[in-house]
């Protein structure tokens, strides 16, 4: 009997040592799921934010291109500005001589069309103002 005793005893302790594995076991699991729920929501919510912060550049990126688009059918080409400069800069220019012929009192200055067209062919040609 006493070696049943002995035995059941040791069968106890066991058991005991076998509860407190088990108990160990369970909170690591628990801290392991816990840790785990926590690293989804944080990711999920990074991944949010990067969804909304790229669709905040995607919109900035959008509206600067509508922009630009925008500005340069405003704006025209440079050397359309440097023509129509240099056209207004030569009626400026013209403008006295031919004032007469418009007020008709005199004839039409012919050779101010002929200068004007030397010196742009010579390269001569200052813009006054």
């Amino acid at each position: 009997m006493s070696s049943y005793l002995a035995q059941e005893v040791h069968l106890a302790r066991r058991h005991e040592e076998i509860l407190s594995q088990r108990s160990v076991l369970l909170q690591q699991m628990e801290t392991y799921l816990g840790d785990k729920k926590t690293k989804k929501t944080w990711q999920t919510q990074a991944a949010d934010a990067a969804r909304k912060r790229n669709a905040a550049l995607l919109n900035d990126i959008e509206a600067a291109e509508k922009k630009l688009q925008e500005r340069m059918c405003l704006l025209p080409h440079p050397d359309t500005v440097n023509l129509e400069t240099l056209y207004w800069a030569s009626v400026k220019e013209s403008l006295p001589k031919w004032e007469q012929f418009l007020l008709g009192r005199a004839e039409a200055p012919f050779m101010v069309q002929s200068e004007l067209e030397n010196r742009l062919l010579a390269g001569n040609y200052r813009k006054s103002g």
